[in-house]
């Protein structure tokens, strides 16, 4: 008999124990606290700026690491209806809130080996190259085409394309992504060209080019449909978004012990800070097994309402020493707030926005307000 993996019952079946006694809550350490209105108004923004097209919302790696499916439930009800997901396995996670209410797009396509759930799910691939539109065709189901306009990752080159390739087929969206849209090069306009051209052979129902930087570029961008990642969870790529887009995600740790260091003590490892003189430390449950990664070694910043308190020395796996010597009033058990807004962190810390959000790690709880 295989065991129950999630037991609501404490010490289930041990002599002396009852069967109905509960399992003790254990309080979380660090978490983040999520923002539900910063969330949907990003969303909105990014809607609006999409001008005549419709915004949709990347929700691929676990929305971006915050809880797909939260992030799909509220986003749905703010009006959201096209979502688009890396694999199988992410759109299998969501079809129960989305199946007959919303569109789900498989970025990575379908494999041999995914036809069987494929199959049966109301998920459609978007097909990256001409095997995958060989495997798919005979389905008679409604799919997506990616198209290669410059960044060679995945999608089909447009002189590879063919219009006897997709006769009888169900095209819902003929989609391409950009590469630099972040940066004001040309390539955003070859890329704009090349798409453009692709459409003129590939049928398909609605158009898609843009990402969360994308939109900022202007209408020639927007087609039909939008796809933002990032911006919906308060990445800000490019100056345009800077007004509208909201912190969604906010990292905070309990102050688990307060050391007071003397002159010339050294903190963490590898000796990575002295104290110059005497101060309270704040040892924080929370490292780089949580995503606090090492690029923040003496240079994050925590804070107690304005008060900033910085990150000393080496974080460490499951540890992180603050300053105190603004804040003496905080004690073993309080709260402090972690400084994440995206592009703030970025710098701190030499990561990019996507690592940042992406990477927060599973022990930290999640909690939406």
């Amino acid at each position: 008999m295989i065991p129950k993996r999630h037991s609501t019952k404490r010490n289930e079946g041990r002599i002396g124990q009852s069967m109905s006694d509960e399992v003790p809550i254990i309080p979380p350490t660090a978490k983040i606290r999520l923002d539900s209105d910063a969330l949907v108004a990003n969303w909105r923004a990014l809607d609006k700026m999409s001008g005549k097209a419709k915004a949709g919302a990347a929700v691929k790696a676990n929305a971006y690491g915050l809880g797909v499916r939260d992030v799909v439930q509220k986003l749905m009800a703010a009006g959201c209806t096209d979502f688009f997901v890396a694999n199988w396995q992410e759109a299998r996670e969501i079809e129960y809130l989305t199946a007959g209410k919303a569109s789900v797009s498989v970025l990575n396509g379908v494999r041999q080996a995914d036809l069987p759930f494929a199959l049966q799910s109301p998920a459609k691939p978007v097909i990256n190259s001409l095997e995958q539109l060989a495997r798919w065709r005979p389905t008679g189901k409604a799919c997506d085409i990616m198209i290669n306009s410059g960044m060679n990752r995945l999608g089909i080159n447009p002189e590879n394309l063919e219009a006897d390739h997709f006769v009888g087929m169900a095209i819902d969206i003929a989609m391409s992504h950009l590469a630099s849209a972040d940066e004001d090069g040309p390539q955003n306009a070859a890329q704009l060209d090349q798409y453009r051209a692709a459409l003129e052979i590939l049928p398909a129902k609605r158009n898609s080019l843009a990402n969360s930087a994308g939109i900022a570029l202007g209408s020639d961008y927007h087609f039909d449909l939008t796809r933002p990642g990032l911006s919906l969870y308060g990445g800000v790529q490019r100056p345009e978004l800077e007004a509208v887009i909201e912190q969604v995600a906010m990292p905070q740790a309990e102050i688990i012990q307060v050391r007071s260091l003397r002159a010339g003590d050294k903190l963490g490892y590898n000796a990575q800070y002295i104290a110059e003189e005497s101060h309270d430390v704040g040892i924080l449950a929370m490292g780089y097994a949580d995503g606090y990664l090492r690029g923040f070694s003496n240079s994050g910043m925590f804070a107690d309402g304005g008060i900033v308190l910085p990150v000393l020395g080496r974080v460490s796996m499951d540890l992180i020493a603050i300053d105190l010597t603004e804040a003496p009033q905080l004690k073993e058990g309080d709260w402090v707030d972690c400084e994440y807004d995206l592009g703030i962190a970025s710098s701190q810390s030499g990561l990019s926005q996507y690592e940042l959000i992406t990477g927060l790690g599973n022990r930290l709880a999640r909690q939406w307000t």
